[in-house]
C-alpha cells in the first residue's frame, strides 16, 4: 500500500475519531468543573452556618452542627444560621435557573427572572397582603407573593399569545413590561397612600434572608423542586430553540409548549425564591453569562452551572454582609447589587453578550 493509500486510510480511521475524543474531554472538564463548583458551594454553606455577627469558634459550630445540646451557640446555628443557609441554597438555585431560563426563552441575554413581571406581581401580592388584609409575618407574605407571582405570569403570557398566535419571545417581553409598568403604579399609589403598609413593606423589598426560619424552608421547597426539574427537562428542547423557532420545529421541538412550560418553571423558581427572599437583583442576570463564558452555549450545561453558581453567589454575599456589617448586617439583597453590577460590566467589557 503506498503512502498516500495509507495516509488516507490513517486519515479515515482517526478523522471522525477525533472531534469525538475532543467532545468527550470537553465533557469530562465540564462534569469536574460542575463538581468543583458543588465543592465550592458546600464549603460556601460551611462558612454560612459558621460566620456571622456573632464570632463563634469553627469547632464549637462544628459540634452543634450534629449534636444539639440546647446551648446558646446551638441556637444561634440550628434556628437562625442554618435555615437562611438553606433558604440561601434554595433561593439561588431558583434564581440562576430561572435567570438562565428567561435568557434561553427570550434569546435575550439582558434579560432576567423579573422580565415576565413575576418579581413585581409577588410584590404585589405582598402589597396586598399587607394594605389590605393586615399580614404582617413573612411566612404569611410567602403565599400572597407566590400567589400576584402566578397571576402576573398568566396574564404575561395570555398577552403574549393572541388569538391563536403562539408567545413569541418579543411578545413576552413587551406584555411583561406593559404588565410590570402597570403593577409598579399599582403598588406605588398603594403605598403612597398607606404609611403604615410602606413601612412593613420596604423590609421585604430591600431583599433579605434573615428573619426566616424553616417553615418558609418547607413552604418553597416544592416549587422549586418541581420548576427545578422542569426547567432541567427543557434544555435539549431550548438548544434546538436557540437556532430560531422554525429551525426547532425542524428538529422536531414543540415550540408552544416548550414555551408554556418554560414560563411555568420561571414563575415556579422567581415566584418561590421573591415570595420567601423578597426581590434580589442581579444573580439571575449576571450568574448566567459567568456560566456560558465556562461552559458555552449548551443549555444542559449552563443550566446546571447556573444553579450551583447563583446559591454561591447569593451565601457568599450574605455572608460578606454579616460580617461586615457586624454587629448589624448588611442584607443580601443590596450586597448582591454591589457586587452584581460591577461583575456584570466587567462581562460586558471583556465579551460580547450572545446567546450562540
Amino acid at each position: 500500500m503506498s503512502v498516500e493509500a495509507q495516509a488516507a486510510s490513517k486519515s479515515s480511521v482517526d478523522g471522525p475519531a477525533a472531534p469525538s475524543t475532543r467532545r468527550a474531554a470537553a465533557a469530562a472538564l465540564r462534569g469536574l468543573g460542575l463538581l468543583v463548583a458543588l465543592g465550592a458551594l458546600v464549603l460556601i454553606a460551611l462558612l454560612g452556618v459558621w460566620l456571622g455577627t456573632r464570632d463563634i469558634p469553627f469547632t464549637s459550630t462544628w459540634n452543634v452542627l450534629w449534636h444539639n445540646d440546647g446551648s446558646d451557640t446551638a441556637v444561634i446555628i440550628h434556628d437562625y444560621r442554618i435555615p437562611r443557609t438553606l433558604l440561601g441554597l434554595l433561593v439561588g438555585m431558583a434564581l440562576g435557573l430561572s435567570g438562565a431560563l428567561m435568557q434561553a426563552l427570550t434569546r435575550n441575554p439582558l434579560a432576567d427572572p423579573g422580565l415576565l413581571g413575576v418579581s413585581l406581581g409577588a410584590s404585589t401580592g405582598v402589597v396586598v397582603a399587607i394594605a389590605f388584609l393586615g399580614v404582617g409575618s413573612a411566612l404569611g407574605y410567602v403565599w400572597f407573593a407566590f400567589l400576584g407571582a402566578a397571576i402576573a405570569s398568566v396574564v404575561v403570557y395570555l398577552l403574549g399569545s393572541s388569538g391563536r398566535t403562539l408567545a413569541t419571545p418579543d411578545r413576552l417581553v413587551v406584555a411583561g413590561a406593559a404588565v410590570t409598568a402597570v403593577l409598579y403604579a399599582f403598588n406605588s399609589a398603594v403605598l403612597m397612600l398607606n404609611p403604615r403598609a410602606f413601612d412593613q413593606f420596604r423590609f421585604w423589598t430591600v431583599g433579605a434572608l434573615s428573619g426566616r426560619n424553616l417553615d418558609i424552608v418547607y413552604v418553597i421547597l416544592p416549587f422549586v423542586v418541581v420548576g427545578l426539574v422542569i426547567a432541567l427537562g427543557l434544555a435539549p428542547s431550548l438548544n434546538a430553540l436557540a437556532m430560531g423557532d422554525q429551525v426547532g420545529r425542524a428538529l422536531g421541538v414543540n415550540v408552544g409548549r416548550t414555551r408554556v412550560l418554560g414560563v411555568v418553571a420561571v414563575m415556579l423558581l422567581c415566584g418561590a425564591a421573591t415570595a420567601a427572599a423578597g426581590p434580589i437583583g442581579f444573580v439571575g442576570l449576571a450568574v448566567p453569562h459567568v456560566a456560558r463564558l465556562v461552559v458555552g452555549p449548551d443549555q444542559r450545561w449552563v443550566l446546571a452551572y447556573s444553579m450551583l453558581l447563583a446559591p454561591i453567589l447569593l451565601i457568599g454575599a450574605d455572608v460578606l454582609g454579616r460580617v461586615l456589617g457586624a454587629p448589624g448586617e448588611v442584607q443580601v439583597g443590596i450586597v448582591t447589587a454591589l457586587l452584581g453590577a460591577p461583575l456584570f460590566i466587567a462581562l460586558c467589557r471583556r465579551r460580547k453578550l450572545v446567546m450562540l
